[in-house]
């Protein structure tokens, strides 16, 4: 197999010197080159043919907010992952990047050779060939008709009815998560008459601006979860970062729990015990949705969803950044069905009584608001 091209987007020469290095020891990386600013990374990109851009933020001349979206406009199949601090105006700044396009990101490592080795081992690494793989693996155009692929099984017939309606729609999701999100969300109505809980792999900054990013596009309120908050119709809660989230039963009322116990499948939050706890409360009126992301924190979740009766939708390949997560539940069979992130949308409406919040007419550009 060919090495995976990878060009290294920073101004600061230090940075750019200790990631050529620590990249070039993994026999399957082939760092191409570097520029130091976003207007030199668009020169050098048709002269070098990166399947990666490692991509940070602050830089001069062109930063890489902008940068970000010229590359996603002229060399949609180049992979970003944005490489940035983790300051309130970097994160703010890495989610706007993740809605322009940008695949995924990682916390610039900012205390020294040993945590910076760790960052690319653990973290840079495994994203680089994950998101590498999963566009090389993607349908090509001769069998685009088709969303779910071959090694997909048979979904398990329904244990309940359709008729019954669900009482809590939960959602996991990773990689690629925040424009997936982001595209629901604007179909979301405020109206919508289950609660909604939801879990996205983010560090504990990220949460909160993403929940206040998602509550400014749609129109239902989203906010990050505390311990103690009531689950109820009108509301979304999302995970926050670094902490478990579950739902307990409190008198009449179903809560939320925090807790930080031991990562899950490397994760915290994890959407496991999210759906797991969902499942022993609702049982058979659970609906949980698994979106793209990489890894399989879902799979186990899932399985205790549909052995509670309960019904479990995941994205398709083809609309995945990443199908490491709904695929892990696709190809064992527990999915009651493989959909593309539109079809998703419909199904959880039509599933939960609703109609959507936006204009069929008008939904591509609603989904560019939620970017």
């Amino acid at each position: 197999m060919p090495r995976t091209k990878v060009l290294l987007v920073d101004d600061d020469k230090t940075v750019v010197r200790i990631m050529t290095m620590l990249l070039a020891q993994d026999r399957d990386i082939h760092v191409v080159g570097a520029a130091h600013d976003g207007r030199e990374a668009l020169g050098r990109i048709p002269e070098l043919h990166p399947d990666v851009v490692i991509l940070d933020i602050e830089m001069p001349v062109m930063d890489g907010l902008d940068t970000m979206a010229v590359i996603h406009e002229r060399h949609p199949n180049v992979v970003v992952i944005m490489f940035s601090t983790f300051t309130h105006r970097g994160a703010s700044q890495t989610l706007q990047a993740l809605a322009r396009g940008a695949s995924d990101y990682v916390a610039k490592p900012t205390s020294g050779m040993a945590e910076a080795r760790e960052t690319i081992r653990s973290l840079l690494l495994p994203k680089i060939k994950a998101l590498v793989d999963h566009r090389s693996t993607q349908v090509m155009p001769s069998t685009a008709g088709s969303t779910q692929p071959t090694e997909v099984r048979t979904p398990k017939p329904p244990v309940r009815g359709s008729s019954i309606v669900p009482e809590v729609l939960v959602i996991g999701a990773s990689t690629g998560g925040p424009q997936a999100l982001g595209t629901l969300f604007t179909a979301i109505p405020e109206s919508f008459p289950i609660p909604i809980l939801m879990v996205q792999h983010m560090a504990p900054m990220f949460t909160r601006l993403f929940a206040e990013r998602l509550t400014h596009s749609c129109a239902l309120p989203v906010a990050e979860g505390k311990d103690g908050d009531t689950v109820e119709a009108g509301r979304a809660l999302l995970a926050p970062g670094d902490y478990h989230m579950t739902l307990a039963g409190e008198g009449e009322r179903i809560v939320t729990r925090l807790n930080q116990n031991p990562p899950e499948n490397f994760c915290r939050p994890s959407v496991d015990p999210l759906f797991v706890s969902a499942a022993g409360l609702y049982g058979q009126r659970v609906l949980a949705v698994i979106l793209t992301g990489m890894g399989e924190d879902g799979l186990r979740g899932s399985r205790a969803v549909r052995d509670a009766g309960g019904e479990v939708l995941v994205q398709d390949q083809a609309t995945s950044v990443v199908w490491g997560m709904p695929g892990a539940v696709a190809k064992v069979g527990i999915a009651n069905d493989v959909l593309p992130i539109d079809g998703l949308i419909a199904e959880i409406l039509a599933r939960a009584g609703a109609r959507s919040a936006v204009d069929p007419n008008r939904a591509r550009a609603s989904r560019r608001v939620a970017q």
